[in-house]
């Protein structure tokens, strides 16, 4: 276990990066943060940022929780002002936006179905409302349903997974483009899935499949504005999307053994959030159309 320091003010050791879980299960996709047991840590070691993006105004969906969450304060630490977008997650949105204002930073929360184009509108109106621009813009919200064959993947799952993890990728990337100037990002959440294949997340790995395509075709589609398109594709991370589609019983080995992570472990969301701090700011200005791998140590 690996000691992590709370970055709003106490040295001491606040939580640690556990290699296996206790038994749980919730019922409801995508699943709720303040439910979790352990809850996912969502800061960093004690590091109080660069303020590499400040001045900059970033929307994040699916911010309310697990790596969205972890982005949001990692943004706001880098000065960035914050719009999260989340389905209905209420009390986990509420949190990361106290949160974010107790450390100086600015958050606002926009919920609503993201697989409808009309709130895509929405949020993207929002955040030029609060904050007068957006700057970059993370992809991130997304379901998965365990099945053990293709044959048992329903016509209803299939098309809420695609709606989900692809369809509003593509209805948030138009929405906020009209508003987005030379110099901006955005970051699309893919999956080690996408190259390793899971054998029981059929759709939700053809999803990611898409958005690693998405970022190439779009990184190219958008050089000449100025506008870099990237990806992160992280291996197996402690969020509520774990509990809300393991059982009980694989939630407890969970990243660890027999899931081919090198590392032995499951991620901690803010073990991600640093890929997106560094596709974000300018350090990655040289970089468009790539996909950063934090799995584990899995080669794909």
């Amino acid at each position: 276990m690996y000691p992590v320091y709370d970055y709003m003010g106490s040295k001491e050791v606040c939580e640690v990066v556990h290699k296996t879980f206790p038994p749980q299960h919730q019922d409801s996709q995508p699943g709720f943060e303040y439910l979790m047991s352990p809850p996912p840590i969502s800061a960093p070691f004690g590091d109080v940022g660069r303020r590499r993006l400040e001045g900059r105004t970033a929307v994040i969906t699916g911010g309310d929780s697990g790596i969205g969450r972890a982005i949001a304060y990692a943004f706001a630490v880098e000065g960035a002002q914050v719009l999260i977008a989340y389905l209905d997650e209420h009390q986990d949105a509420k949190k990361t936006k106290r949160i974010i204002e107790e450390i100086g930073g600015h958050c606002e929360l926009s919920a609503g179905d993201l697989g409808r184009p009309e709130v895509a509108a929405i949020v993207a109106e929002a955040a030029m409302e609060h904050f007068g621009s957006i700057d970059i813009l993370v992809n991130n919200s997304a379901v998965q349903f365990l099945k053990d064959s293709i044959l048992d993947i329903s016509k209803q799952q299939l098309e809420l997974t695609f709606q989900t993890n692809v369809f509003s990728y593509f209805y948030m990337i138009q929405a906020a483009l009209p508003y987005m100037k030379s110099g901006g990002v955005i970051i699309n959440t893919a999956s080690v899935t996408a190259f390793a294949g899971e054998p029981r997340l059929l759709d939700y790995s053809a999803t990611k499949g898409a958005v690693v395509s998405l970022t190439r075709s779009l990184a190219l589609s958008l050089v000449k504005q100025g506008i870099r398109v990237n990806a992160v594709s992280p291996g197996p991370v402690w969020t509520p999307l774990i509990p809300s589609s393991y059982s009980a019983a694989e939630v407890e080995t969970f990243g660890s053994g027999t899931s081919g992570v090198p590392m032995g472990r499951a991620a901690q969301p803010f073990e991600i959030a640093a890929s997106y701090v560094f596709l974000a700011s300018d350090e990655s200005r040289y970089m468009s159309g790539q996909i950063l791998h934090p799995n584990g140590g899995k080669i794909v």
